[in-house]
């Protein structure tokens, strides 16, 4: 009885394993949930202890074993979608960017949203001009050291703080200018409003971009954004398609495919190619939640689908969760006292290092300075007017992948933005998107035999490492061989219809063979079915009978005796 007792005890440990997901101020929380316990199940014990109630704007993510990552879905069970041994480590990421962070019904909420866009600014993800840096930082530094006190703030107290994957001595001049004189009074509550009001406005703002490349071979991230669907190249943005202008999201293998319908019956296609065929699921996943979050009215009208067609073997998929509509309609029905907010200090979080993390640009040496501090992308700031603007077709890849680094070096120095440099841009930051392990590295050994710096600021998700100068020696020649080798667009194109053809066939044989089965069925079977009752006494099949397959089945049966009696001969 004892020995029965421990044994059950035992299978019930096995069934219970152990998970930490880091939160957005670099907290962990962690908790034990059983073997089928499902996503929503860890979903809501994490809101629940965050006390969170506007939580359909949040989701889990972690990376699989093949540094692939995924959102956490929350019908499916934990265990079978982490795929890797416990205990089992996620993070608690904003999912879905809120329209108008400022229209977010509690604090709380805004709080959370404000530390996601603090590591998109820190990560690179979030593009804006030194104007633009300079405000959100100070902001920052308000909501979480207060006001501006010459006794306990010395000279060059902003250096403690990283705000973004670079910037010079006279960006944090400017930070602290802008926190002395403009910000006083203001409570953490107010900045962090104030800094997300000023976020939303921004190009990039709700970007968590995914690397591809273009139909010419050129690298491109997309992203999906709470108004439309978005294609940077370089720091550009060359496409912005609207949500209710995006008629269907498809993949197959590692092509994605984006189907438009503009005005005056005008469609267009995109195609990108994505890492691997894993990178381009998740991008398909993304899109299909992302569109039923922003573009439905109701929930009730999300459907479920696929990807697949004729030929190709496809994935079904279901956005499970609240329509935007339906979550800001439940938020203003929240009438609860306002849960306290347990705010960072003075120390600066592991999304916002110390300066002696991340260098600043002072600390290169200054020949290297002239080619870091560079405009930060104009053409940003030509496209404010027209953010929720179509373009009706592509603008030329080749003018748009690199930013304008020659031409900048010789302008004056009124103009010159010292934030980044050329590699401040979604490519810059760690991928949101991890594929192989090598895949990074050729990224940044690519990078560098073009002659561009290698700037990448990681994640502590991501946990990919960055090569060292001896490894780019030794890689870099299979680098070459690699890109020389690269297959193009149309080879993969004719790859695909040798492969359809092939499937083709396939289908025509297995529907042969059926038919034959159930040609035999019926000839030759006793089965007293109604159904082959009635069509053995049709006068076509007692024909087709009696005159083809008996003298067909007597032919057989005659080689089949010739053949057999021959092999007993010899």
């Amino acid at each position: 009885m004892l020995s029965r007792l421990m044994s059950g005890s035992s299978r019930s440990l096995e069934r219970e394993y152990s998970c930490t997901v880091r939160l957005l101020d670099d907290s962990e929380y962690t908790c034990t949930i059983q073997r089928d316990a499902k996503g929503q199940y860890l979903f809501d014990l994490l809101c629940h202890h965050l006390n969170l109630l506007e939580k359909d704007y949040f989701g889990i993510r972690f990376v699989d074993p093949d540094k692939q990552r995924h959102w956490l879905e929350f019908t499916k069970s934990v265990v079978k979608q982490l795929r890797s041994q416990p205990p089992f480590t996620m993070c608690f990421r904003v999912k879905f960017y809120p329209a108008d962070p400022a229209a977010l019904k509690e604090e709380i909420t805004r709080y959370l949203v404000f530390l996601q866009i603090k590591r998109d600014l820190y990560h690179g993800r979030l593009l804006c001009k030194t104007s633009d840096a300079a405000l959100l930082a100070a902001y920052i530094l308000q909501a979480e050291i207060g006001d501006y006190d010459s006794g306990k703030h010395p000279e060059g107290y902003s250096s403690k703080f990283q705000f973004f994957p670079k910037h010079s001595e006279k960006l944090e001049r400017k930070i602290a200018e802008i926190h002395k004189t403009e910000l006083s009074g203001q409570t953490p509550a107010t900045s962090e409003l104030n800094f997300l009001r000023k976020a939303q406005t921004l190009e990039t703002y709700g970007v968590d971009p995914h690397p591809c490349k273009d139909v010419s071979g050129n690298a491109a991230f997309l992203a999906f954004t709470p108004f439309g669907f978005v294609v940077l190249q370089g720091n550009k943005r060359v496409h912005f398609i609207k949500w209710n202008e995006v008629t269907k999201l498809k993949f197959e293998g590692k092509t994605f495919y984006l189907y438009v319908s503009q005005k005056e019956e005008k469609k267009i296609i995109l195609t990108y190619f994505a890492p691997t065929p894993e990178a381009c699921k998740h991008l398909w996943k993304c899109g299909i939640e992302n569109q039923a979050f922003y573009k439905l009215e109701k929930s009730s009208q999300v459907r479920t689908v696929s990807s697949s067609n004729l030929f190709f073997k496809g994935s079904r998929f279901r956005y499970s969760g609240r329509v935007a509509k339906e979550v800001m309609e439940s938020s203003a029905k929240i009438k609860r006292e306002p849960p306290e907010i347990h705010r960072a200090g003075m120390v600066p979080s592991r999304s916002c290092p110390s300066i002696t993390h991340g260098p600043r640009l002072s600390s290169v040496p200054r020949t290297r300075r002239r080619a870091v501090h560079i405009s930060i992308m104009e053409g940003l700031e030509s496209l404010r007017d027209s953010a929720h603007s179509t373009p009706v077709r592509s603008s030329s890849h080749g003018d748009t992948f690199l930013p304008h680094v020659r031409s900048s070096r010789t302008e004056s120095n009124e103009r010159v933005a010292v934030i980044a440099d050329e590699a401040y841009s979604p490519a810059d930051s760690v991928l949101p998107t991890p594929v192989a392990e090598h895949s990074l590295e050729l990224m940044l050994l690519s990078r560098q035999i073009n002659g561009a710096t290698c700037s990448i600021e990681e994640e502590k998700e991501s946990e990919a490492s960055t090569p060292t100068a001896t490894e780019v020696e030794a890689l870099g020649g299979e680098l070459r061989a690699l890109c020389q080798g690269h297959s193009g667009p149309e080879e993969e194109q004719v790859n695909k219809f040798v492969l359809s053809v092939l499937r083709l066939l396939l289908v025509t044989m297995g529907l042969l063979f059926v038919l034959l089965l159930l040609l035999i069925i019926l000839t030759e079977s006793d089965l007293d079915i109604a159904f082959f009752r009635d069509i053995r006494q049709t006068p076509e099949f007692e024909q087709f009978h009696y005159q083809y397959f008996c003298p067909l089945r007597r032919w057989f049966a005659c080689k089949i005796r010739s053949v057999v009696s021959l092999l007993i001969d010899t």
